[in-house]
């Protein structure tokens, strides 16, 4: 089942996610969030992964038609599904050493949302919009959306969107520095996999620090911050990377990354 639910495929050193059920807007089931870690377990040499939605949508949320909604017990099978395969998923993008961008076209809905903002860099066309539903039946934001929103985009912004539960179009998801660029829906494709190639033929060790500096900075104070730096600085400097960034300043060239 998971083979038909994504598609992954490497273009050079970028592995590429799809989300493949665009006859529902790529609604997800759980298993689809299953196959997603399991793609990010078998990354091997990639340096970079681009996370996108087949069809008009990104993701259209959790596909809870036949699971949770009927279950004898929904609240234990909703619980089930989030802490079994939807939020082990977004731990895996949390924790890569790998740069992730994701490429929004249409919607970007509950879990579908928190996937999206889950990448380093969100590309959107314009047709893309981010929503956050559950209040409008009678339920709580998942996927770690009221840890990221906040973050984002500040607590008022994230209030609106979970308790008005109304769409947030592409201009005022940028506007509001919830994602990266807004680019023409006939090029979603080609910017997103051009800025993820880019990121590829970077400093990919460097950019695994960065990420995790990022994500400690959420929790730490501005002493355990620096301390932090201070170390991945250390481990950096005996990058090959690192040596040939040094070199190429010297020379005066573009440097030639090797991920090293």
């Amino acid at each position: 089942m998971t083979d038909m639910l994504i598609r992954t495929d490497r273009q050079g050193d970028v592995l590429c996610l799809t989300l493949d059920r665009p006859d529902r807007l790529n609604a997800a089931p759980p298993a689809m969030f299953e196959a997603i870690t399991a793609a990010l377990d078998g990354v091997g040499d990639a340096r970079a992964v681009l996370i996108q939605g087949a069809g008009r949508a990104f993701c259209a949320g959790a596909d809870v038609g036949g699971g949770a909604l009927n279950a004898a017990n929904p609240g234990e099978a909703t619980f089930a599904a989030l802490t079994r395969s939807y939020n082990p998923a977004l731990a895996r993008i949390a924790a890569l050493d790998l740069p992730v961008v994701s490429a929004v076209r249409g919607a970007a809905a509950g879990i579908g949302c928190s996937l999206a903002l889950a990448a380093d860099f969100c590309v959107a066309s314009d047709t893309a919009y981010f929503l956050q539903a559950f209040v409008n039946i009678g339920l709580v934001p998942d996927g770690g959306a009221s840890w990221m929103l906040p973050r984002l985009i500040g607590k008022a912004r994230a209030t609106e969107m979970m308790m008005l539960g109304e769409r947030v179009l592409a201009a005022k998801a940028y506007e509001w520095g919830m994602i990266h660029r807004i680019v023409a829906n006939d090029m979603l494709e080609r910017e997103a996999m051009s800025l993820a190639q880019r990121l590829a033929a970077g400093p990919t060790r460097a950019y695994g620090a960065i990420r995790r500096q990022l994500l400690a900075g959420y929790e730490s104070d501005y002493a355990a911050a620096m301390a932090l730096e201070a170390e991945n600085q250390r481990a950096m400097r005996g990058t090959a990377d690192a040596s040939e960034g040094g070199r190429a300043f010297l020379e005066k060239r573009p440097p030639v990354f090797r991920g090293a």
